[in-house]
C-alpha cells in the first residue's frame, strides 16, 4: 500500500499536472490566435499602386518573308528542234544576251533552202515572162500551159500536206493513246500497291495485338519467352512488309506521274503537228489558188498585152512573196540559239543536249540576283500602315550577325482570298550576292508612333478589364477601362482612366470596391 502511495504522489500526480498545464497554455494560444486573425481581417489590406503616365509607343510590325528574285526568266524556243548545246548549269553567272544553248538549225536550213529555191524559181519566172513584151499566140498558149502545170502541181503539193497532216496526227494522237495506257497500267498499280497496304498493315496490326497477349502471358508466366522473341519477330517482319507495300505505292506513284508528263507532251506534240499541218495546208492551198488565179487569168487575156502585164506584176508579187518568206527562215535560224534577257544565275537546267526542245517547254531557268525581293504577308490591321518607299530592316536564319536594310518597292492591294493577308514586297540590295531565292527572313518595320498615350503596367489589370483605382482618401474604387497592348511590360488606356490617377498593383487580400487601404512602403509618390 505504502509502494503505491509513492508511486502516485511522484509519478502520476505531477504527470497529471503537466497535462493539466499544457491544456491550458494550448488553449489560450488558440485564443491569441484567433483575436490576431479577426484583427488582420478587421484591419486595411496593404497594397502597391502605379500611377497612370504617359509615354511615346512605336507600333512595329515583325513577320516572316520569302527572298524572291524580281526576274525569274524561264528560256524557251520559239521553233522544235533537237537540242544541240546546253552551255551552262545551275549557279553560273550569265549576262544578258549570253548565249545559254543552242538547237539543231538543220529544219530551219533546209527550209531556208527551200525558201532560196522558191525565190530563184520566182525570179526565173519574171524574167522569162519579161523577155516575151510582146507576147504571140503561142507564148500565151505556152503561158497557159505553164500555168496548168504550176496548178497541177500546186494541186499535188496540197493534196500531199493534206495526206501528210492526216499521217503525222493519227500518230500523235497514237503517242497520246499510248501514254494513256501507260497511265492507265501505272494507276492499277497504284491500286494494287494500297491493297497490298492494307493486307500488310492488317497483318501487322494482328501480329502486334498476338505480341501484346503473347508478352502478358509471358508475364503471367503461361509461355516461355522463345514465345515472346517469335512474336517480336513477326511484328518486325510485318513492319517490314508494310514499308515494302509502301516503296511499291510510291513507285507506282512516280510511273504514273512520269506517264501522265508524257501524255502531256505527246499531247502537246498532237497541237504542234495540227497547227504546222493546217499552216502548210493553208499554205498550199494558197499556192493552188494563186496558180489557178494565174491560170484562168493567162485564159481569159489571150492575145492581150494588158493581161502579159499583169502577169508580170503577178509574177513580181509571187517574188516579194518568195523573199518575205526566206527573210522569215532566215529569221528563224537565229531563233535556234537560246540566250539570256537578263543579267543574273542559272537557277534550273531543265533539259539536256539530245533531247527535244519544244515551244513553250524551258529549257533553262535564270534570275536576277542583283536586287532581290523580301516578300513578307502582313495583316490587315498593318497593312494600312505601310507605303512605297518605307524603310524596313531583314534578317535571314541563314546569315544570324547580318542585317540588311530595304524599302518596300510593292504592295498589293488585294489582299489573299484564304489568309486574307496583304503582300509587300521589300527591296534588298544584293551586290555580295550573300542572299540566295528561297531563303527563309524575317522583316522588322516601324509603322506608327503614338505621341504621350496614357500606360499603366500590365499587372494592375484586372479579370474582364477591371481596375482598383484609389482616390485621395486612399479608397479603392472598381473601375472599367479599355486598354489595347503597348510592350511587353504596359498597356496603353484608351478609355476609363486619367493621367496621374493611382491603380492598385499588388495587395496582400483581394481589394473591394469601397475599401479603405493601406499604402505599403516603396510606391511612386502621386
Amino acid at each position: 500500500m505504502k509502494k503505491w502511495l509513492l508511486l502516485f504522489v511522484f509519478v502520476i500526480a505531477p504527470l497529471v499536472g503537466l497535462i493539466y498545464w499544457r491544456l491550458t497554455v494550448k488553449k489560450a494560444e488558440t485564443a491569441a490566435q484567433d483575436t490576431q486573425r479577426k484583427a488582420r481581417l478587421a484591419a486595411p489590406p496593404a497594397v502597391k499602386f502605379a500611377v497612370v503616365t504617359t509615354k511615346d509607343i512605336v507600333h512595329t510590325f515583325d513577320g516572316v518573308a520569302s527572298i524572291e528574285s524580281p526576274f525569274n526568266l524561264k528560256v524557251s524556243p520559239k521553233v522544235t528542234g533537237r537540242l544541240l548545246t546546253v552551255l551552262v548549269r545551275e549557279g553560273d553567272v550569265v549576262k544578258a544576251g549570253q548565249v545559254l544553248a543552242t538547237i539543231d538549225p538543220a529544219d530551219v536550213d533546209s527550209e531556208i533552202a527551200r525558201s532560196k529555191a522558191t525565190v530563184a524559181e520566182a525570179k526565173s519566172r519574171l524574167a522569162q515572162a519579161q523577155l516575151n513584151q510582146s507576147p504571140t499566140d503561142t507564148n500565151i498558149l505556152s503561158e497557159i500551159r505553164k500555168q496548168e502545170a504550176a496548178v497541177a502541181s500546186a494541186q499535188a503539193d496540197y493534196n500531199q500536206a493534206k495526206q501528210n497532216f492526216n499521217s503525222q496526227v493519227s500518230s500523235a494522237e497514237s503517242a497520246v493513246i499510248d501514254t494513256q495506257g501507260r497511265v492507265n497500267v501505272a494507276q492499277a498499280a497504284m491500286n494494287s500497291a494500297e491493297s497490298s497496304i492494307r493486307s500488310a498493315q492488317a497483318n501487322l496490326d494482328n501480329s502486334k495485338s498476338k505480341f501484346a497477349r503473347v508478352t502478358d502471358l509471358y508475364k503471367q508466366g503461361f509461355i516461355a519467352a522463345q514465345d515472346v522473341d517469335d512474336a517480336r519477330t513477326m511484328v518486325s517482319q510485318m513492319s517490314s512488309g508494310v514499308e515494302v507495300a509502301n516503296g511499291a505505292l510510291a513507285s507506282a506513284k512516280a510511273q504514273k506521274d512520269s506517264a501522265t508528263a508524257q501524255k502531256g507532251s505527246a499531247q502537246q506534240q498532237v497541237d504542234i503537228v495540227k497547227t504546222k499541218g493546217k499552216a502548210d495546208i493553208d499554205a498550199s492551198l494558197a499556192r493552188l489558188k494563186s496558180a489557178q488565179a494565174s491560170l484562168d487569168y493567162a485564159k481569159a487575156n489571150r492575145a492581150q498585152k494588158p493581161a502579159f502585164q499583169a502577169n508580170l506584176d503577178a509574177l513580181r508579187s509571187a517574188v516579194d512573196a518568195a523573199d518575205a518568206a526566206l527573210r522569215t527562215s532566215e529569221a528563224h535560224r537565229t531563233d535556234t540559239i537560246l540566250t539570256s534577257t537578263v543579267d543574273g544565275r542559272v537557277t534550273g537546267r531543265f533539259m539536256d543536249p539530245g533531247a527535244t526542245a519544244v515551244p513553250g517547254n524551258p529549257v533553262i531557268s535564270v534570275q536576277s540576283v542583283k536586287m532581290l525581293w523580301a516578300s513578307a504577308p502582313v495583316p490587315e490591321e498593318s497593312s494600312r500602315y505601310f507605303y512605297l518607299g518605307q524603310p524596313a530592316t531583314v534578317t535571314v536564319d541563314a546569315l544570324p550577325n547580318k542585317t540588311f536594310s530595304g524599302k518596300v518597292v510593292q504592295i498589293n492591294p488585294s489582299a489573299d482570298a484564304q489568309s486574307r493577308q496583304f503582300l509587300v514586297r521589300i527591296g534588298l540590295e544584293n551586290a555580295a550576292n550573300e542572299l540566295k531565292a528561297g531563303m527563309y527572313a524575317h522583316v522588322h518595320a516601324v509603322l506608327n508612333t503614338d505621341k504621350n498615350a496614357l500606360i499603366i503596367p500590365r499587372e494592375a489589370m484586372g479579370p474582364g478589364g477591371i481596375a482598383m483605382v484609389l482616390d485621395e482618401k486612399n479608397v479603392a474604387h472598381k473601375t472599367l477601362i479599355k486598354t489595347v497592348p503597348a510592350d511587353e511590360i504596359n498597356v496603353q488606356v484608351t478609355g476609363g482612366l486619367q493621367l496621374g490617377q493611382r491603380i492598385v498593383v499588388l495587395s496582400a487580400f483581394p481589394v473591394k470596391d469601397g475599401q479603405t487601404v493601406k499604402i505599403s512602403e516603396g510606391n511612386p509618390k502621386p
